[in-house]
This record gives C-alpha cells, sequence and structure tokens, in this order.
C-alpha cells in the first residue's frame, strides 16, 4: 500500500487513477456510515414528530419577569410547516423555567422547531416549541465555509471537506454510541482518531511514505496523550463529572458509564487536530528537503525535521492554550467577580481541569515534532540513491 509516488498504480494515467480511488474509498465509507444505526434511533416521544412552524402570534401575558429570569409559559400560534401536518394552524406552547442557557422567547415571523404530540389516530393533541430553527441558518454557513475552503484549496478542499463529513459521522456514529453502550471510550476515542488520521493525511498527501510517517508520528504522539490524560486525571483527583452533561447523563439512566475514562478520552480527541497538523508540516519540509538534496545524511534530515517542528510547536501550543482556556472564560470571569482569592481558584474542579488540558495536550504536541521527524528519517533515508526517494 506504502509504495513509491509515482510507482502506487501502473500504466497510462495511474497516478490520476489513484487519485481519485483513495476519496472513492472514502466517500462509500461516508454512505456505509450513515446507513449504520446507532442503536438509539428509536424515540423517546413514540407518539410525538418533529416540524418546522412558522410563529404566527404570541402571549406573553403568562410570564413572571424577575430580572434577567422569565418563568411560566408563552402562548404562540403557529403554521405547520413541515411533516405530516403541514399547513396545520394551531395554538402551540413555549416553556420558560428560569434558565438563560436554555429558554427563549419568541416573535412573530420567527421559524420554530416544534414537537407535536399526537393521539392514536394521527391527531395532534400538543405542541411544544423546543428551539428556533436554525437548520437553513446553520447550512448556509456550512455552505459559505465549502466555498472558502474550495476556492483557495484548489483540488485539496475537497478532501478536506470530505474528511470533515467522515469525522462528523464516526465521531456520531461510531464513538459516542459504543460509549454509550459502555464500550472504553479511551480506547474508542483511540481508534477514531485512528481511523480519522489516516483518512484525513491521506487524503491530503496521498498514500505514500510521506503520508505514513506522518500518520505513524501522530499516532505515536495520540498514544502519549492518551497515557499522560489517564494518569493526570487520577493524579488531580478528578472524576469527570464537571463534563457538561454528565448530570443529564445520569439521569438519563447511563449510570454505569465511566465518566473519569471519558474525561480522559476528552483531551486526545480535542488535541488530535493540532497533532496531525503539526506531524503533516514536520514530514512535508523533510520531504521537500529530501527532494533538493536526496544524498543528506540520515541526521542532517533529522534535525531538519525537528527545527521546522520547533517553530510550530511555538504557534500551535499557543493556538491550544488559547482554545482550552477560552472554554472556561467564564468560570474564570465569575471567579474573579466575586473576588475570589487566587489559591481558592487553582485548587478548584475547573480551573485544575484547564490545567489538566493545556499540559497535556502541549505536551503532546510537543511530542509529535520530534516522533513525526524520527518517521520520516526512517522512511525517507536511503543513502546515496536519489531514485530510491519512496515520498
Amino acid at each position: 500500500m506504502w509504495s513509491k509516488e509515482k510507482k502506487t498504480i501502473s500504466g497510462i494515467g495511474g497516478r490520476s487513477v489513484g487519485r481519485f480511488i483513495v476519496p472513492l474509498i472514502y466517500i462509500l465509507l461516508g454512505f456505509v456510515l450513515m446507513l449504520v444505526p446507532t442503536g438509539f434511533q428509536k424515540a423517546i416521544y413514540y407518539n410525538a414528530e418533529g416540524a418546522v412552524a412558522l410563529v404566527l402570534d404570541t402571549d406573553n401575558s403568562t410570564l413572571y419577569n424577575n430580572g434577567y429570569f422569565r418563568v411560566g409559559e408563552e402562548r404562540l400560534e403557529v403554521r405547520i410547516l413541515t411533516g405530516s401536518h403541514k399547513g396545520l394552524e394551531s395554538d402551540a406552547v413555549n416553556m420558560l423555567s428560569g434558565s438563560l442557557d436554555n429558554d427563549k422567547l419568541f416573535s412573530s415571523g420567527d421559524k420554530a422547531w416544534v414537537l407535536i404530540e399526537r393521539d392514536g389516530d394521527n391527531n395532534p393533541l400538543f405542541i411544544n416549541a423546543v428551539d428556533y430553527w436554525r437548520g437553513g441558518r446553520e447550512l448556509v454557513l456550512v455552505v459559505l465555509f465549502v466555498l472558502v475552503l474550495l476556492l483557495f484549496s484548489s483540488t485539496k478542499g475537497g478532501g478536506i471537506v470530505l474528511s470533515f463529513a467522515l469525522t462528523f459521522l464516526f465521531i456520531w456514529k461510531v464513538l459516542i454510541p459504543f460509549s454509550l453502550k459502555g464500550f472504553n471510550p479511551v480506547i474508542l476515542s483511540f481508534l477514531s482518531l485512528l481511523v480519522l488520521t489516516i483518512t484525513t493525511i491521506t487524503l491530503i498527501l496521498g498514500v505514500n511514505k510521506k503520508a505514513l510517517s506522518a500518520i505513524l508520528g501522530a499516532i505515536s504522539s495520540d498514544i502519549l496523550i492518551a497515557l499522560l490524560s489517564l494518569v493526570s486525571t487520577s493524579f488531580l483527583l478528578l472524576d469527570g463529572f464537571n463534563l457538561s452533561g454528565s448530570e443529564s447523563l445520569l439521569y438519563s439512566g447511563f449510570g454505569n458509564l465511566d465518566f473519569k475514562l471519558i474525561f480522559s478520552s476528552v483531551v486526545m480527541l480535542s488535541s488530535g487536530g493540532a497533532v496531525m497538523d503539526l506531524a503533516v508540516d514536520v514530514v512535508s519540509a523533510m520531504d521537500e528537503v529530501y527532494i533538493n538534496n536526496p544524498i543528506v545524511e540520515r541526521k542532517d534530515l533529522f534535525m531538519s525535521g525537528i527545527r521546522v517542528g520547533r517553530a510550530g510547536i511555538g504557534t500551535q501550543t499557543s493556538t491550544l492554550l488559547l482554545a482550552y482556556l477560552s472554554s472556561y472564560l467564564v468560570p474564570f470571569m465569575v471567579y474573579m467577580a466575586q473576588s475570589t482569592p487566587i489559591m481558592n481558584i487553582l485548587v478548584s474542579k475547573e480551573i485544575a481541569s484547564a490545567i489538566r488540558e493545556t499540559v497535556v495536550g502541549c505536551t503532546g504536541l510537543v511530542l509529535a515534532s520530534p516522533l513525526s521527524a524520527l518517521m520520516a528519517g526512517i522512511f525517507f533515508y536511503k543513502k546515496g540513491s536519489s531514485s530510491s526517494r519512496g515520498v
């Protein structure tokens, strides 16, 4: 599989064929993943149907306002726009519980996602306004991203879009459902990263020794991140219950889940993209060195990769630092607003989690550079033969 690029597929047009075979395989994999059931597709509300509705009128007379918070119900008049009850005009209810995180107020002309509860004869009994309908707006953003990517990334853009789709499908269809079924989330996260690293890098670099070097360097770093994450979670006496939604999972009957393992897998997943990025940068730079000097000594080739990696580590670790710490921005603001002593802040579960994620993720990222350089040095190097280059 990992053959010389010029000999990947023999015959006229071989390289063109090879360029299309890999994406085609991944497209087929994507279709298979789309068809695979998660095992959790059975609707909890078996007598209900979701639909898009247009808000015609609102009545807020029964709402109780207390500063920023509102409780009670907002009464709506809606017209159903999709589904088996399309065209139906009926009353609906928007329940408010005083939670700024979940509550919303509708206005005339808004589109809402509603849940229509029905009787045994499929007649609507009650319509609950779940949230704003954002599907169309989300699609606009996705299309804009794809167009910009294709415009500035040329032929590589299609591979990146395919990689994005496979990443989402694999996490949604494999990682999440099997984690809910009780499988080890750390192992599942590693397998997910393994598959996604292979697909992403081969879509970008092709199927060759350059891609193999980047994949092995990235995966080696992911293994070390997983081990560091497991050790640091226990070392800092963290249990994982500070993860958003953990209590909801417990109340939903998933008390058998090991949240400490889920917590450990989060760092590996969140840093996986940066690790891949650095591995590809290091290997690609070494590839250019080898192209221009195919008789370069192994040590010199390795040190070239290390120097490139050092330059990339500075920006990549800053990227991870900002990504991790920004997710804890509001807790930091709360602590400062309440004049919380600095030691109270440092020993809190939230801040200990932020420190753990940052240190473990950045440590794995730092190690990705020499590991990728080592792999590339092994696979690229063959002294004295410019025709032996395997990338």
